[in-house]
């Protein structure tokens, strides 16, 4: 009887998101990063790409850029771009990486690390996150107006309004999934959102998904947390006293997460297990 509960029990808690998933440390980069905010995996390029902020998250003053890291978190390129103002969010269509950057998104040709286009976005005050569909199209979240825009054949648009401290962006399945504060939305074409998950103790700054329905989301105070496929939080990495835990990125095929650690000016790479 006593084990028949107990498989009762386990299987009872797997399905409800306790699998007990936790996070082990890999690497942590070892020459200076200045100010890291977002990191993007590239695994067609076996690259990491990571938006330096180098200076005040909100001043045009062009001390920001891009560097490109190895796998292994060594340094491949501290200065592939530079001269860009507050870098953060990063995503990629193609051979195209796009950046939020204070009130305009970066283009930039990943063969030539040239940039192509800088998009302004009207009346936009700290954009922050960026994704990409399957079709080109560029969602950018503004953290400081709860606001998201649409960029379309180069041309933005106001997509949604009132989400409040909207960070993290991801496109999955033609859905869009967002970083409200503390809660995580799924957003239709139609501008009606279905809120998932809530309840993180600090606003969600980067959302990446596992591949199983589930999510791994960083708050930049330095909280890591899973979010399962129904919506269950378990916080996996508390670090609040060490370091930040700005916009991570993530290997879906070898379950490692490289998380920008802003003031300690590093990455560190972490297994999910």
């Amino acid at each position: 009887m006593k084990t028949t509960i107990l498989f009762a029990l386990l299987f009872i808690c797997s399905q409800v998101g306790f699998s007990q998933k936790k996070l082990t440390q890999l690497w942590e980069s070892k020459d200076q990063l200045p100010t890291p905010e977002s990191v993007l995996y590239a695994p067609e390029k076996s690259a990491l790409y990571v938006s330096l902020i180098d200076g005040d998250g909100s001043a045009k003053d062009g001390m920001g850029g891009i560097a490109i890291l190895n796998m292994d978190g060594s340094l491949k390129d501290a200065t592939w771009v530079q001269g860009l103002n507050a870098p953060k969010g990063l995503a990629m269509y193609k051979d195209l990486l796009y950046v939020a950057d204070i009130d305009e998104v970066v283009v930039i040709d990943m063969i030539t690390g040239n940039v192509i286009n800088q998009i302004k976005v009207p009346g936009a005050q700290f954009l922050n996150d960026v994704a990409t569909d399957s079709n080109g199209k560029v969602y950018v979240s503004d953290t400081r107006k709860g606001e998201i825009y649409l960029i379309h054949n180069n041309k933005p648009t106001l997509f949604m309004k009132d989400v409040k401290d909207v960070n993290g962006l991801r496109v999955i399945d033609g859905s869009l999934y967002a970083m409200a504060g503390p809660e995580l939305w799924k957003i239709d074409a139609n501008k009606n959102y279905t809120v998932l998950a809530k309840g993180l103790q600090l606003g969600g700054d980067g959302l990446e998904p596992v591949g199983d329905g589930s999510f791994l989301v960083t708050c930049w105070g330095g909280l890591i947390y899973h979010i399962g496929a129904n919506g269950t939080v378990t916080e996996l990495l508390d670090v609040r006293d060490k370091m930040k835990t700005a916009d991570l990125g993530y290997n879906q095929k070898d379950k490692i997460l490289y998380v920008p650690t802003f003031l300690n000016n590093s990455v560190v790479a972490y297994q999910l297990n």
